[in-house]
């Protein structure tokens, strides 16, 4: 079992499984902050981001990469939403989304959706099924962020969709961490979700 899950690690440096391993523990961090509504979900999230920038570069998974491009400049973002006030009072408390956020969820779903693809056909990336898997969920994920930094508990929703699908898929590519990470995000995902639940339903 040990051999199945890690034999693809055999080849890589040790410099490498570090840095993933830094990477899945500052993003199961934050993702823990983020279900408690802790702005600590960005500075956390962001080591975690940078590091798979990194790692995603050397191994030109590039859909991957924009993602996590997107995570740290919306880190930066929502970390700034996140701590502004009006009158004392947050400016982006926990909310559902309207119809103006739907709208731009579906503009943010469908560009990320023609730009990765693009970046994949110039590249000459679509040889294998996982170039469309993952064109799909950079869709997803970059919907997620932006609901997350709006405070949105529909966020949660998408991570779950999003985090499912890419548990297989990481292990498919040989970061067997980084799938392990995605089934503990979607575990999280869910209590996340319940939470902020039962958060608005107490204010109501």
């Amino acid at each position: 079992m040990i051999e199945f899950l890690f034999s693809q690690y055999k080849d890589y440096s040790n410099l490498f499984i570090f840095l993933e391993l830094t990477a899945v523990v500052f993003g199961t961090i934050s993702v823990l902050f983020a279900k408690k509504n802790n702005v600590l979900v960005y500075p956390t999230g962001l080591v975690s981001t940078l590091i798979f920038v990194y790692i995603l570069l050397k191994w030109k998974l590039y859909g991957d990469l924009i993602i996590n491009i997107y995570y740290s400049i919306m880190s930066i973002l929502g970390w700034y939403l996140w701590t502004r006030k009006k009158n004392g009072v947050e400016e982006f408390p926990i909310s559902v989304m309207k119809k103006k956020d739907f709208f731009i969820s579906s503009l943010i779903f469908i560009g990320t959706l023609i730009f990765v693809a693009f970046i994949y056909h110039f590249f000459d990336k679509f040889t294998d099924w996982t170039a469309y898997v993952d064109t799909f969920t950079t869709g997803l994920f970059f919907v997620g962020m932006w609901l997350m930094a709006k405070r949105k508990i529909e966020n949660w929703i998408i991570w779950i969709v999003a985090d499912i699908i890419s548990v297989p898929l990481y292990f498919y590519k040989g970061l067997t961490f980084s799938s392990m990470q995605f089934f503990v995000f979607t575990i999280i995902a869910i209590y996340g979700y319940l939470e902020w639940k039962k958060y608005l339903q107490n204010k109501i």
